[in-house]
């Protein structure tokens, strides 16, 4: 039997992840592979390791990626860090801080919520009284997320958590590489990312750090973590060189540490600006259509944007016309955003004014087809703000 060659559709990826691939990355994935223990592979997790710590915002010596999903590294996080007979505080507004609540829920401790609508960040006041009522070992909240594009700022929670004694766990999936993340000056003792996001790689890898004084309480856990495969103390071993664990994806790390070494050429602050200045660009298109945006500005998650779906609009047809006509992939909400928002992602190797141009366009036109007639010219909205843009940069 004849087999014909893979011929993936080409495809726009300006959804919630996975993001497009920068094309270094990929000529990185096409190189030959060497055993998970030969010396060279061990000289790319180090590099892996020195080439995240910018990029997490920290000093912390135990940085690695995990072989695994972000959801991989949630896990890890979850498992490593949270026993039975512990109580462990979740700050939850969202899909993912939901996934987290689980997984504590998994492993026999006592999980307490602090919940809000979908959509909303918690204030600084409402960290700190949650966290003293509960008095946790463990508190978990999430800096980037994903479902509702809500950018929550951690310092307060940080700040009363160690006032309490407890550990922090902070998912920044959708932040890592978008935005900065400063664990260190936060005070975030264990983060955890994936690759197919800010950092412009395929997904299968989960980015973690742990602080000194995490590291101090997994040596000090009673309990033998119940997952072998996400055991921290283990993986450090191998990743270190020290002993076997797993086999490794040698071609995902090579693609991870190529898409680290071009954030380090970009420097994350033009990184961080190139993203930022995409995003308001993008939204001044979506204003000039009519459209609002569910996160108030203070609040956006740069990245991913969530622009309201018009009223009376079917957001399942607007995304599916994106796709057959115009090859781009957005996605839209679920949970209690289902059919109300669309979740675009503007991050990474894809957040360019091209991208941006194009998405309104195609944007603009699927509405059109389905009904909604647009306030004003979108592109043209996007080109003024980055004509203006461009002259502050000048300007100095």
């Amino acid at each position: 039997m004849e087999h014909s060659l893979l011929q993936p559709p080409k495809r726009l990826l300006m959804g919630p992840g996975p993001s497009p691939v920068e094309p270094r990355v990929y000529q990185a994935l096409a190189k030959p592979i060497v055993g998970h223990l030969d010396p060279y592979f061990f000289e790319v997790a180090g590099d892996i390791r020195r080439l995240l710590q910018p990029v997490f915002g920290t000093a912390n010596e135990y940085t690695l990626a995990i072989s695994g999903t972000g959801t991989a590294g949630m896990e890890t996080a979850v498992s490593n860090f949270v026993e039975a007979g512990m109580t462990a505080a979740v700050f939850s507004n969202g899909y993912f801080c939901e996934r987290i609540a689980e997984m504590i829920r998994r492993q026999g401790a006592s999980l307490k919520r602090l919940a809000k609508p979908w959509g909303e960040a918690f204030s600084d006041g409402e960290a700190r009284d949650f966290i003293a009522a509960e008095k946790p070992h463990v508190v978990a909240f999430v800096h980037g997320e994903t479902s509702t594009g809500v950018l929550q700022n951690g310092k307060a929670i940080c700040e009363a958590a160690h006032q309490a004694g407890a550990l922090v766990i902070a998912d920044v999936v959708t932040s890592l590489g978008n935005v900065p993340v400063n664990v260190d000056e936060t005070g975030i003792d264990i983060a955890y990312s994936c690759s197919q996001k800010g950092l412009a790689c395929p997904p299968g890898l989960a980015p973690l750090t742990v602080s000194p004084r995490a590291l101090e309480a997994l040596r000090a856990r009673k309990s033998s973590n119940r997952s072998f495969y996400l055991d921290l103390t283990l993986l450090n071993d191998y990743l270190s060189g020290r002993r076997y664990h797993h086999t490794a994806p040698i071609s995902m790390c090579y693609a991870l540490r190529e898409a680290l070494s071009i954030i380090e050429e970009e420097g994350l602050e033009n990184r961080f600006r190139r993203i930022h200045t995409n995003h308001r660009a993008f939204v001044a298109g979506i204003e000039a259509m009519g459209l609002s945006m569910l996160v108030p500005e203070a609040l956006r998650l740069r990245p991913l944007n969530t622009p309201c779906v018009p009223a009376g609009i079917d957001d399942a047809k607007v995304r599916q016309r994106l796709l057959n006509e115009r090859g781009i992939e957005i996605l839209g909400g679920f949970g209690p955003l289902a059919g109300k928002v669309f979740r675009i992602g503007i991050m990474g190797a894809g957040s360019t004014e091209e991208n941006v141009l194009l998405l309104l366009d195609a944007l603009d036109d699927a509405l059109r087809k389905e009904g909604w007639r647009p306030r004003a010219d979108a592109r043209g909205a996007a080109e003024a703000f980055y004509g203006k843009a461009a002259q502050a940069a000048v300007n100095g």
